[in-house]
């Protein structure tokens, strides 16, 4: 089978690897029938992510059809429509009882990472039982392509601001993840949200889809804040965009005693001017994501409450998946669906 692997110089190469077998009782082999490319799968290439193996197979974001599985596995069956989630997660160990999945002590973030991923024809799922979802007969491959991982990611973001009634939250970046954290926070009760980002483009596609109130550039952002707020500051900020700037005017905009969620990855340290911040009694909230909310916005999906395929905004086949790597990292677009050949579009 045709594989993208990433070389440790910086370079990817389309390559052939044999179809993956089963490992372990509880694994799956899954047909990939469509997947998409992520921010932080460049970050691998770009050599910001330490734990990344070099050679592997990139890709953790797809959807597909189960294959074979292993002999413990007894909620998945050969000929399942599933999606993915980015974690892999064991659900038995302390974290997992928690719902602390990113830090799985058998698991993590393993899949095009530390063991080959989706950017290949089959794709070897470890705790399939727990990392892979079925979907019902109304949701596409379209429909839950981004369940698994930039979703989640806003829903995990959304939540992590401990939304409530009468907020104003600002979402910084409205790129992918971005867009759906504005979804997410949404559907979660914000009163208003605030979208920030110095694309304007990307500020059209969210005001496009009605997913804020206000749609600001970053250098307006602060004044205008404080117009809309009363001078008090906004209740939770999203962090979304993952550059030092954004990570300053996070807490710049926050309101006093409010919450800082960030699920941007950052490819350099980032400094807290505690001094600055003094008084202000900010909660900051961190991390990779615990996508553990996969059934429930399959659901949502499932029900018409929500909807990211407005993010698709290319599609191209397999073959063609260096090129898509070009332009994912030129930003042109949202997300590209990477479908098989025989089903290119």
């Amino acid at each position: 089978m045709k594989a993208l692997i990433w070389h440790s110089n910086g370079s990817i190469e389309l390559v052939d690897k044999s179809i993956p077998e089963i490992q372990n009782d509880y694994d799956a082999i899954v047909k990939v029938e469509l997947s998409s490319i992520c921010t932080s799968d460049i970050h691998i290439i770009k050599g910001c992510v330490p734990q990344a193996v070099p050679n592997t197979t990139l890709g953790h974001e797809f959807v597909g059809q189960v294959i074979k599985v292993g002999k413990k596995i007894k909620n998945l069956k050969p000929g399942d429509r599933v999606a993915a989630n980015c974690e892999t997660f064991c659900g038995e160990c302390f974290y997992c009882k928690k719902g602390f999945i990113n830090n799985c002590e058998k698991g993590g973030w393993h899949l095009g990472c530390k063991i080959d991923g989706c950017h290949a024809e089959y794709v070897r799922v470890p705790y399939a039982n727990t990392g892979l979802n079925i979907l019902p007969d109304n949701v596409s491959y379209e429909d839950a392509l981004f369940v698994g991982d930039i979703l989640s990611s806003g829903y995990f973001g959304a939540d992590m601001i401990e939304i409530k009634k009468n907020d104003t939250i600002a979402v910084i970046g409205a790129g992918p993840v971005g867009l759906c954290a504005m979804l997410c926070a949404k559907y979660l009760g914000a009163k208003r949200i605030v979208a920030i980002d110095i694309d304007n483009a990307r500020l059209k596609i969210a005001e496009k889809e009605n997913l804020a109130d206000f749609y600001l550039n970053p250098k307006d952002s602060e004044k205008i804040i404080k117009q809309i707020t009363d001078n008090h500051g906004i209740d939770g900020v999203i962090e979304c965009a993952g550059t030092k700037e954004s990570f300053e005017l996070s807490w710049k905009i926050a309101r006093a005693n409010s919450i800082i969620g960030i699920v941007a990855m950052y490819e350099e340290n980032q400094i807290l001017p505690l001094p600055d911040m003094y008084g202000k009694n900010l909660t900051f909230k961190t991390g990779g994501v615990d996508a553990i909310h996969c059934e429930k916005l399959i659901n949502l999906i499932s029900k018409g409450k929500i909807s990211t395929n407005f993010l698709i905004t290319e599609k191209m086949p397999f073959s063609n998946i260096e090129q898509a790597y070009k332009l994912f990292a030129d930003k042109k677009g949202l997300k590209i669906a990477l479908y098989p050949d025989k089903l290119e579009q």
